[in-house]
């Protein structure tokens, strides 16, 4: 899966009717209503949208024949496997019917259009990690997980005894690191994988 990197805009004219394409990248649903709302142009004649969080996604048709808009906007996030998107695109009639084929080509369209102009990074699944080490572990400990590639650490908390490090780790690396958390500290760090 991918996630586009910033506001994308596109657009296209088909038989006098113009349509404009606003893509961004929306971390939750209520940032994909805020999204909607904001880029929504009141005087145009259609406000087609879709948006995909994860499994969760909807979309709208805004007045158009149901299933001519909202659903191939959809089909062209799906399309490219982009998650965390949302996509608004809106028309202004042209005087022209474009019937439901057309409506259908016109908004997946002019949205495909949008998102493939888009720039977009690779959305690598992880897990938090919270690992307890002792001080004489500690600066070793962290020296090797900044250099293992796909392992972040976050924060870092110190109690009586060490140190609590907050850690991100792709998912397929994570049973790696840990065996190798487990060999450097010689099962002195405690690991809470969640």
């Amino acid at each position: 899966m991918f996630a586009i990197v910033s506001i994308t805009t596109a657009n296209q004219e088909i038989k006098r009717s113009r349509f404009v394409a606003t893509a961004a990248p929306v971390m939750n649903m209520e940032a994909a209503k805020e999204f909607i709302a904001q880029y929504s142009v009141a005087d145009a004649n259609h406000n087609c949208w879709a948006w995909r969080i994860g499994q969760n996604y909807r979309f709208s048709d805004d007045g158009e024949p149901s299933g001519t808009a909202g659903k191939p906007i959809l089909q062209a996030i799906d399309g490219l496997e982009l998650d965390m998107v949302a996509v608004v695109v809106t028309r202004w009639f042209g005087g022209t019917l474009l019937g439901s084929g057309g409506l259908i080509r016109a908004y997946g369209g002019t949205a495909s259009i949008c998102l493939q102009a888009a720039e977009t990074r690779e959305i690598v699944p992880t897990v938090a990690m919270r690992i307890g080490v002792p001080f004489s572990d500690l600066a070793l400990l962290k020296a090797r997980l900044f250099a293992q590639s796909g392992v972040q650490i976050s924060d870092e908390r110190f109690t009586g005894s060490g140190a609590i490090l907050g850690v991100t780790v792709a998912t397929s690396v994570a049973e790696q690191v840990i065996g190798n958390i487990r060999d450097l500290t010689s099962g002195r760090a405690t690991i809470d994988a969640g």
